[in-house]
């Protein structure tokens, strides 16, 4: 019997001047562990008139994780952040009681041709943490945690497993986990993995009880401890979870929280200019007219 519990493919989101793939949340499941939000940015190539730009935008209640494998973004945020991000560089956001941050291309890079591919992904705080001081945190690829097993590359992007643990500094136990192959191999790490657990495919494809997956889908699965498949020759996948909170979470716009107040305060307070400015990038996203609230569930 299969382990595949779900697969969710991605569906193309409008994000103003760029499309991307939503992943997370999906009607069906609307977190995997603390993970509420996945986006495949790409990939995309720009000419020299087009560019990246997320103009300054608010947070509550979430840490954010951006992960590039081509292209340039140039972060900056209320709290005086100010750092461009290059593939396999990891950018680690935790807006907490809250937090401004904008994304756009360089300015080297505004009138070239350029390339952009990657995962920005949304995690959820625990409930006694979603009040927390906002923070930054930038971490070079070098420092992120790799390792040859069996003929399969691995980089731990965030959290702990498999006796690794990432720089980036989480508020719940959880993992993002890169694999990496270029020959066919078999994958029995269950063991390894604790909480719930999806897998996102990014290129080649995968089997399972005799079913083939191709790219650009979630696939969630019903036990972690049985967590096997095969990876087909030049297939890269990400694996992620944990453990799940005990409370629903609510999610508006780019607010998450277990209490449906804060997000209505934080609501009334970024409509009311309360929030902090980015120096130097003073633009304003309204916002957006859309139901008050969508409940997050396990």
């Amino acid at each position: 019997m299969s382990n595949i519990n779900l697969i969710i493919e991605e569906r193309p989101t409008n994000l103003g001047n760029f499309m991307v793939g939503r992943l997370l949340p999906f009607r069906d499941k609307r977190m995997v562990g603390p993970f509420v939000f996945i986006d495949h940015m790409g990939p995309v190539r720009m000419n020299e008139r087009e560019n990246f730009d997320v103009g300054p935008h608010p947070h509550i209640g979430l840490s954010t994780l951006t992960y590039l494998f081509e292209g340039n973004i140039m972060h900056r945020d209320t709290l005086g952040s100010e750092i461009e991000i290059v593939p396999g560089q990891v950018n680690w956001m935790t807006a907490g009681k809250g937090i401004v941050h904008s994304e756009r291309t360089p300015g080297y890079l505004r009138h070239s041709d350029k390339f952009l591919h990657g995962l920005q992904i949304w995690v959820a705080l625990p409930k006694e943490l979603e009040q927390m001081e906002p923070a930054f945190f930038h971490v070079e690829g070098d420092a992120i945690p790799h390792w040859e097993q069996d003929g399969v590359s691995y980089k731990l992007i965030a959290g702990e497993v498999m006796g690794h643990r990432s720089p980036i500094p989480v508020y719940s136990p959880l993992y993002l986990l890169e694999l990496k192959t270029k020959e066919r191999k078999t994958i029995n790490i269950g063991s390894s993995l604790f909480g719930e657990v999806g897998m996102y495919i990014l290129e080649g494809s995968i089997e399972n009880d005799g079913n083939k997956y191709e790219p650009k889908r979630i696939l969630v699965a019903k036990e972690t401890a049985l967590c096997s498949f095969v990876m087909e020759a030049g297939t890269t996948v990400y694996l992620f979870g944990g453990t799940p909170f005990p409370e629903e979470r609510h999610i508006y716009w780019n607010f998450v929280a277990s209490d449906i107040a804060l997000i209505k305060k934080a609501k009334e307070d970024w409509a009311a200019h309360r929030f902090p400015l980015i120096n130097g990038d003073n633009d304003y996203i309204p916002l957006p007219e859309q139901s008050p609230s969508v409940h997050l569930k396990k």
